[in-house]
């Protein structure tokens, strides 16, 4: 089967009734569940960005106090996890700042982990690139968000390692 390019599909798509555009909808959030959650997404939380952020991080922190300590193997497959998780919140918002914030709270969830992440050269690693990742989207917004979203990294970087 051949794939339509996006351009074919917005060009047939804008030929559709409102109700052959509602069933299409629909038919698609039946096939997978991350069209679902992206229409939910779409139609429910893409208002309010602080709730949907805030219903994010109460959901991260569920994640990461269910974590299996015992062993780092399963914490780094519980981490990747949630980290992979939160890549698709990121990608539903397309913003920048859900994207900064989302990213921040994992880091200092993952800072704040018992047992601690230091111990462990996988985790840090993706500790690491998260922080490099923050930094690189901080650098592409406006002066007054760099600043600010700046001055919550660096209180992050600057909190006593465990």
């Amino acid at each position: 089967m051949k794939i339509a390019t996006i351009k074919q599909l917005k060009e047939t798509l804008n030929h559709n009734s409102h109700s052959d555009l509602v069933d299409l909808c629909l038919h698609l959030s039946r096939f997978k569940k991350e069209n679902k959650e992206l229409l939910s997404y779409i139609l429910f939380q893409s208002a309010d960005q602080a709730n949907f952020i805030k219903s994010v991080a109460q959901e991260i922190f569920e994640q990461f106090s269910q974590i299996n300590t015992s062993s780092y193997y399963y914490i780094k497959k519980s981490v990747r996890k949630i980290l992979k998780r939160i890549k698709t919140y990121i990608r539903y918002s397309k913003q920048k700042e859900t994207e900064i914030e989302l990213l921040l709270y994992f880091c200092t969830q993952l800072k704040t982990m018992q047992p601690a992440m230091t111990q462990n050269a996988s985790l840090i690693a993706i500790y690491e690139r998260q922080i490099l990742h923050i930094k690189k989207v901080i650098s592409s917004l406006h002066e007054d968000l760099q600043y600010d979203y700046n001055l919550q990294l660096n209180t992050l970087l600057a909190q006593k390692k465990h």
